[in-house]
């Protein structure tokens, strides 16, 4: 019935089998509640025509009182069912039915028909030759037709209460089954959730340069969510339907088989229905999760850039643009909601009742013969009744199974981009001995932002990138950390490619300051450490001495325990320079890189950091992109890049001796520009 879904349908079918077990014993709890619950209407057949029905069956006279024997006008009578092989029959009688009341023939009748009763005569009108013929019956009282019913009372009450208790297990395997699959669910979509956030670990640091913090976070948790309503309700939809419509044919067809033959055209209904239905909602279903991520993509955009929004006035132009995604997010999900609409469970009734006009036809015409009794026909309407409302469940669930289908394909399409595996091994620290030769790299192909950059720094060297905006003194670093791979050259360290170490490897023994330092949710401490258990306490706190923070933190009220939230937004530009700082010493790293680090902090906290630095370097290599050219001076080597290229290098004496652009660039700032003879 669920048609497969190609390779998606593949993979989620994996992830299943990964809890197979606990999936299998779920099914195997539906198909002993199926079986349970269809016992029901058999039971309610055997009711209504043996004990309720059944006392219109021929009464026989018989020799003497038993449990089955019935005492009227002084002889005792007994139902032909009751009879043991070979035991005496006398006189035969019945009990016929007409109308509300009941009536003795003590006699036998010869055919059945239309019944009428006049004065104490029954006319009975067989409905095919229209013969008549007439009886002289007696009407029973209320207490002489209770006799006639009392032999069948305890077996009534045995397969009444045979009746609750199948329904009473059917309860608990149900409840059990329900238990175990969304169990189950939960740990697939579980595993899922880990394995995708997983992948955004591995995934190049470029994939991210065009894919909004938003929209992944969507894929994250709002399409793994949607796949959970695939394990959980859908699938359990689908395949409580199945076995509830292979087991209630299989029953009609025991019950009756032309009854059986009438529901039968249900099942390739069904699956048209689905086709049909799964072709016109992929498309919606689609655009509604890509305008979704788009919508979440913008909410995290605006919460962060919210400062700026109100400092230019912008409330009212994101406020638009806001109203327009939502407006086509709302378009598409009214369009889907039509569709449901048409196809949902009002149709399923139209078709059922179509089914029962056919059958109360069939058979109040006397179409289906006397092997139809009132008990089969209350049968096979409560078995349609409970075929239907399988069905009713497969339909709603059209529209999530849709959704889980798109949403799945978006998850996976994150997850099949290549990514870099995790090395969990560790590497010996290296000297920091850097060599870029004659190094091209483009973020975009044919446009090169390096051109043939060669430069050699040795163990302990200062190594400052200079250059106006756009120059590549950025994209240096970030192929030094090998964000980004080269096209062109070769990069070492100590004299090894780096292409041949891996990235986690050859970032174990570097340190990074950014511009901007990213502080995780958590405390002061913790962003120094990251948690990592390797970094103790101590280390902690010697790092914070080393770049001159440790009394400022600590005369805070909790110190360095002090909570840090989102961003760090409760601390000064300062205080969370100072702490990414720390978070680079405390790794003790080979290779120190500062990304204008400086550039966010005031004077009496730079003043901090460079006597700090002056220690800090030892050892280590350091390279620094700095706009204050002042920070520099003391550097064993200023590169001076423009457009991509190194167009001086040498320390500020050297280059202050060339009067070039450095020259000009550091009198620029010094506020006394000369004129370059």
């Amino acid at each position: 019935m669920l048609e497969p879904m190609g390779q998606t349908g593949k993979r989620l079918y994996q992830y299943a089998m990964l809890y197979k077990k606990t999936i299998l014993i779920a099914l195997v709890f539906l198909v002993l509640a199926v079986c349970t619950e269809l016992a029901g209407p058999f039971i309610a057949k055997k009711m209504i025509d043996d004990n309720i029905l059944g006392i219109e069956k021929k009464w026989y006279e018989t020799a003497g009182e038993d449990r089955y024997a019935v005492s009227h006008e002084g002889q005792w009578y007994k139902r032909e069912d009751h009879f043991t092989e070979g035991e005496a029959r006398g006189q035969e009688a019945r009990v016929l039915q007409v109308g509300r009341s009941f009536y003795w023939l003590d006699g036998e009748l010869a055919f059945d028909g239309r019944r009428e009763v006049t004065d104490g005569l029954l006319t009975v009108t067989n409905t095919d030759t229209s013969e008549t013929l007439s009886y002289p019956v007696t009407r029973l009282t209320s207490s002489e037709l209770y006799k006639f019913y009392a032999p069948e009372l305890p077996g009534l009450l045995t397969m009444a209460l045979l009746y609750f208790g199948l329904l009473v297990l059917a309860a608990l395997f149900t409840y059990g089954q329900r238990l175990m699959l969304q169990t189950s669910a939960n740990r697939i979509v579980q595993k899922m959730r880990n394995d995708v956030f997983a992948h955004t670990q591995r995934l190049p640091v470029q994939y991210y340069d065009n894919l909004s913090a938003g929209q992944v976070v969507s894929r994250i948790t709002n399409d793994t969510e949607a796949i959970r309503e695939l394990y959980v309700s859908v699938l359990a939809n689908f395949f409580s339907a199945i076995v509830y419509m292979a087991a209630i044919l299989g029953a009609l067809f025991l019950l009756d088989y032309r009854l059986a033959l009438i529901a039968l055209p249900l099942v390739p209904i069904l699956i048209i229905w689905v086709k049909v239905y799964r072709r016109f909602a992929a498309r919606y279903n689609e655009i509604i999760r890509t305008k979704l991520s788009d919508i979440n993509g913008m909410i995290n955009e605006t919460i962060q850039g919210m400062p700026i929004i109100r400092a230019f006035r912008r409330e009212r132009e994101t406020m638009k643009e806001f109203e327009g995604l939502n407006e086509q997010y709302f378009t598409y999900q009214n369009k889907l909601l039509n569709l449901n609409s048409i196809t949902s469970h009002n149709l399923v009734n139209v078709i059922r009742n179509i089914i029962f006009l056919v059958v109360i036809w069939l058979f109040w015409g006397d179409w289906l013969g006397t092997a139809v009794t009132v008990g089969v026909l209350y049968a096979f309407v409560d078995y349609m009744n409970r075929m239907f409302q399988p069905i009713v469940g497969v339909v709603n669930q059209l529209s999530n199974l849709e959704t889980a289908r798109v949403s799945a394909n978006r998850v996976f399409k994150l997850m099949d981009q290549e990514g870099t595996e995790v090395d969990t091994g560790t590497m010996q620290r290296y000297k920091g001995e850097v060599a870029f030769e004659n190094v091209t790299f483009a973020y975009k192909k044919e446009e090169n932002v390096l051109k043939n950059i060669s430069f050699q720094a040795a163990q302990g060297d200062t190594v400052a990138l200079v250059g106006h905006t756009g120059s590549g003194k950025s994209s240096i670093l970030n192929l030094l950390f090998r964000f980004y791979d080269i096209q062109h050259g070769r990069i070492t360290v100590d004299g090894k490619d780096i292409k041949e170490i891996p990235k986690q490897q050859l970032r174990q023994h570097m340190g990074i300051v950014l511009q901007d330092p990213f502080l995780f949710t958590g405390t002061i401490a913790s962003n120094i450490s990251l948690n990592n258990p390797a970094i103790s306490r101590q280390q902690v706190e010697q790092a914070l001495r080393d770049v001159g923070a440790y009394n400022m933190f600590m005369s805070m009220p909790d110190g360095i325990d002090a909570p840090v939230i989102e961003k760090g937004s409760t601390l000064s530009s300062g205080q969370r320079q100072l702490i990414s700082f720390a978070r680079a010493l405390a790794y003790d790293p080979a290779i120190l890189i500062l990304d204008e680090a400086t550039a966010s902090i005031d004077t009496e906290t730079e003043a901090i950091i460079q006597a700090a630095l002056d220690v800090l370097k030892q050892g280590r290599t350091t390279f620094v992109i700095a706009h204050r050219l002042s920070t520099i001076r003391q550097a064993d080597q200023i590169l001076v890049l423009d457009r991509g290229q190194i167009v001086e290098r040498g320390n500020h004496e050297q280059l202050m001796e060339l009067r070039g652009k450095y020259f000009g660039m550091y009198q620029l700032q010094q506020g006394t520009m000369q004129t370059v003879s």
